[in-house]
């Protein structure tokens, strides 16, 4: 008569017969599953199986982790009083194509309040700040009000001293949200560990 601890043991012996692949991927993190076949033909980890790695079967584990979930809850008010009062800024490029003006990278600036944007094509990241000090100029003029905070992620173009020169002597508060990529892989990982 078997008892629960030879089941268990038979069933993980036939498991990882079957299974070898998984078994492996399991070991190596839970990475792709074209890695270990790369791994395998360029002969790069020594005392790794020569396997048949399917890429089409789904990882639970790696299904889970990788799931997104809103850390945010999203509000149906709007949270400033008045235009200008927080500008949220960012600056993509260089893009493949380039501008009517012969430029390649923009600069997107959105007012919170009213939620107006606006998309400034600029030469090089380095001309960001001299574009959003003439803007700035421009729009506390036209709105008769000051400009009380800025938003924008840890890019250089926005964390340097003439963005923070400018901020101070305008005392306007300039804000940096976390890093969400680095946080979403950071938290992916702990999932994964976790799994």
């Amino acid at each position: 008569m078997l008892n629960i601890c030879d089941i268990a043991s038979s069933m993980t012996c036939l498991l990882s017969k079957n299974d070898d692949s998984w078994l492996w991927h399991r070991r190596l993190t839970h990475i792709h599953m074209h890695h270990p076949d790369r791994l395998v033909s360029k002969n790069l980890v020594n005392g790794l199986p020569t396997l048949k790695y399917e890429k089409d079967r789904i990882c639970e584990v790696c299904q889970k982790g990788k799931q997104n979930k809103n850390v945010f809850k999203s509000k149906n008010f709007v949270s400033t009083t008045r235009p200008l009062e927080l500008l949220r800024m960012d600056l993509f490029g260089p893009s493949c194509t380039m501008s009517l003006g012969g430029n390649y990278y923009g600069l997107v600036i959105v007012d919170d309040f009213s939620r107006f944007n606006w998309t400034l094509f600029i030469v090089s990241k380095d001309h960001a700040f001299t574009t959003f000090k003439h803007l700035a100029r421009v729009l506390e003029n036209e709105n008769n009000c000051h400009i009380s905070s800025i938003k924008s992620d840890h890019g250089g173009e926005f964390e340097n001293e003439r963005f923070e020169n400018f901020c101070n002597k305008h005392d306007i508060k300039h804000n940096f949200p976390l890093q969400e990529h680095h946080n979403r892989m950071e938290l992916w990982r702990g999932k994964i560990v976790l799994w």
